[in-house]
């Protein structure tokens, strides 16, 4: 029976690297209604914060479905008590088998060994899907903690 792991893993490793590049190549290409370019991807990765995380900052997890690397995401500590959710991604392929809610779970436990007692998220009006998945974990609409030109809603949930 084909199943999910998930595991910390370096944010450029030869599996999360290009995770993260198809992240970034679906959210830019759905923001800007059109194909992102290889230049505009390496653009948006370059200088994106990454480094952060590892620990003590954060964290980063790759999610493999029957060993194939399928899905990632990330957490960031904000400060002693909140934690920030990011880059979460399940590639196309895979979506609809659990990996989301698994790979959730998986991140929110990290935030909680990190200290986190609220896990913070900012998020786009049209990835109504990502919103959807967010809203069924128990995250609820919150005050933006922050502003940015890529963010339009702001999510909360009590670890």
């Amino acid at each position: 029976m084909t199943h999910w792991t998930i595991a910390p893993e370096a944010v450029h490793s030869a599996d999360a690297g290009p995770l993260r590049r198809d992240y970034y190549d679906e959210v830019a290409s759905r923001y800007w209604r059109r194909p992102a370019t290889a230049e505009e991807i390496a653009g948006g990765l370059a200088g994106d914060g990454v480094e952060l995380l590892t620990p003590p900052t954060g964290q980063f997890l790759v999610g493999r479905y029957g060993g194939e690397a399928a899905a990632c995401g990330g957490i960031l500590l904000l400060d002693p008590e909140r934690a920030e959710l990011t880059r979460v991604y399940v590639r196309p392929a895979f979506r609809g088998k659990g990996g989301a809610g698994l790979l959730l779970d998986a991140l929110e436990e990290r935030a909680r060994g990190l200290g986190a007692r609220r896990m913070v998220l900012n998020t786009r009006l049209d990835l109504v899907e990502a919103r959807a998945l967010y809203a069924r974990h128990g995250y609820a609409e919150t005050p933006p903690y922050r502003t940015g030109p890529y963010m339009d809603v702001w999510y909360a949930k009590e670890l």
